[in-house]
């Protein structure tokens, strides 16, 4: 774990991220700021592991994380892609402050910016706007929770594929097939057969 002072660090994106939702003054900026804890993970390297508490929300300036259980035997099973501009956690860990239900490691050498919940509190306190910020980004992971379930339930393999590209563009060549095949809920020979039967359209 690497930490790096402030003046070294690129906040841009993660300002571009919060303006498209609610507008900064620069005092507020620059408070949301001074909150921020910036951190390196080498690949494979675990942001939470399944157990703990998730104590931070996480902004991905650059990289891939994964968020993943595992079951009985061992498998994992891969519940979302966090990638560039994405916000990730374990949303339920972090609001009741009780143990994580995921994994979330590395697929690269990932940038991120952390705001622990007591800095959030703070910040709520301070700069009431962020709490609709917030808000929206919780209702936006459970919308997409919503619609992932429902695609497991109701989507073809083929059309699971699809979406996936639709919603990760370009990250199918940055990661593994066995990440992917994990993410659709299939095996990598399955998938395979699916890029086959798509190329030949």
């Amino acid at each position: 774990m690497k930490f790096y002072t402030m003046p070294e660090v690129n906040f841009n994106s993660i300002l571009e991220n919060v303006n498209r939702h609610i507008k900064l003054e620069k005092e507020e900026s620059d408070f949301f700021i001074s909150l921020l804890q910036h951190r390196l993970l080498n690949r494979k390297e675990f942001l939470l592991r399944q157990g703990e508490i998730c104590r931070k929300e996480t902004f991905i300036v650059k990289g891939c994380l994964r968020v993943y259980t595992t079951d009985e035997n061992g498998a994992e099973h891969v519940v979302i892609f966090g990638v560039e501009n994405w916000w990730v956690g374990d949303f339920a860990s972090f609001i009741t402050q009780t143990p994580a239900t995921y994994y979330i490691d590395a697929l690269e050498d990932t940038e991120v910016l952390q705001i622990t919940k007591e800095d959030l509190e703070r910040l709520y306190e301070k700069v009431h706007k962020f709490e609709r910020f917030f808000r929206l980004l919780l209702q936006n992971a459970y919308a997409a929770q919503q619609n992932r379930i429902n695609q497991n339930l109701a989507f073809t393999a083929e059309q699971r594929y699809l979406d996936f590209i639709k919603k990760y563009p370009q990250l199918e060549q940055r990661i593994s097939q066995k990440q992917v095949s994990s993410y659709l809920g299939i095996t990598p020979v399955f998938l395979s057969m699916i890029r086959r039967k798509l190329m030949g359209k």
